[in-house]
């Protein structure tokens, strides 16, 4: 028998805020055809005053164990991807912790930009295959509004807040690509890459920062990457892409979603996609679309899951998964 990291249980939490792209057009040279055409995005939402990741990695995670009935106290860790947390430290992840009433276990942050949650979901598997827990709370939260130029039309059209969560539990498999739980996972980066996006400021250089994107180049790689990395996952489970029911990508851009789906050889209704209703959510965009997916049935008990993201660093990865 072979131990899988299953998933029990999914959640997530979007702000009551919908900005749709109209409200661009009052204060920048764009449109709602021009975001639309060149994103998908058609709305996003953002945060209101005093709302910020913690308070929606709380609520996504209460979903997320609601969802999977069982309570804190049955959770040994959490792990919040993140690259805006509310403070400098404690982590997002113990400020959950101390929320939901967890009082046992350990928690902590992972920062790895867009690619966040697959970095998080790797992270989680290591910990439950090595014996450091049975039950993790894996959550993707971001207030991507806090750090936005606002007069920079090719950054702040694209990115929106919210939270996304999964409750993982160790359960044991036959040790075949039929079980359900994680069965490959890939990760990468490269540092030469890091000015195609960043964020021009943080604690060291004692300033506040604004995110900075070259998006053709970053476009150029993510598609050759993403495509890349879910090929490796997807060998390193003994699967290929023709075995899988669903690519659950990071929401950055519809046609990187498109480039990407192309190159596995896969079609668009093979593809859950939330871009046009969330924007880029960062880390949190492959739980809110995971979450989603469940609500509303599309996804089920027994299908093959492909989730794939990059990022900031640059940082990019896969997770596979049986739902």
């Amino acid at each position: 028998m072979t131990g899988r990291a299953v998933v029990i249980g999914a959640g997530h939490y979007l702000p009551e805020r919908v900005v749709p792209n109209a409200e661009f057009e009052a204060t920048l040279d764009t449109s709602d055809e021009w975001i639309r055409t060149r994103s998908g995005i058609e709305r996003r939402h953002f945060a209101a005053e005093g709302e910020t990741t913690a308070t929606m990695a709380t609520e996504a995670a209460r979903a997320a164990l609601a969802d999977a009935g069982v309570d804190a106290d049955d959770i040994d860790t959490v792990i919040v991807a993140t690259s805006t947390p509310d403070l400098v430290f404690p982590s997002v992840a113990t400020m959950v912790q101390a929320a939901i009433g967890m009082k046992r276990g350990f928690a902590f942050d992972l920062q790895a930009v867009c690619a966040g949650f697959v970095f998080a979901m790797a992270n989680a598997n290591a910990l439950m295959l090595s014996g450091q827990a049975r039950r993790v709370l894996v959550i993707g939260a971001e207030t991507f509004s806090s750090i936005l130029d606002w007069s920079d039309r090719s950054t702040c059209v694209l990115f929106g807040d919210g939270a996304g969560a999964l409750v993982l539990e160790l359960q044991e498999g036959a040790g075949t690509s039929a079980d359900r739980g994680i069965l490959g996972t890939d990760l990468n980066s490269d540092g030469q890459y890091r000015d195609l996006l960043y964020v021009d400021g943080g604690v060291a250089t004692r300033k506040g920062g604004k995110v900075r994107m070259q998006g053709n180049l970053v476009f150029r790689h993510a598609v050759e990457k993403l495509a890349e990395t879910a090929g490796a996952a997807l060998q390193n489970a003994g699967l290929t892409a023709q075995d899988v029911d669903w690519i659950v990508p990071h929401q950055a851009n519809i046609r990187i979603i498109q480039g990407t789906a192309r190159r596995m050889g896969l079609p668009m209704d093979k593809v859950v996609v939330t871009v046009q209703d969330h924007g880029n959510t960062s880390a949190a965009s492959i739980p809110l679309a995971l979450s989603v997916a469940h609500e509303r049935g599309q996804i089920r008990p027994g299908q093959l899951l492909v989730t794939e993201a990059i990022g900031g660093g640059l940082a990019w990865g896969s997770v596979i998964l049986r739902w």
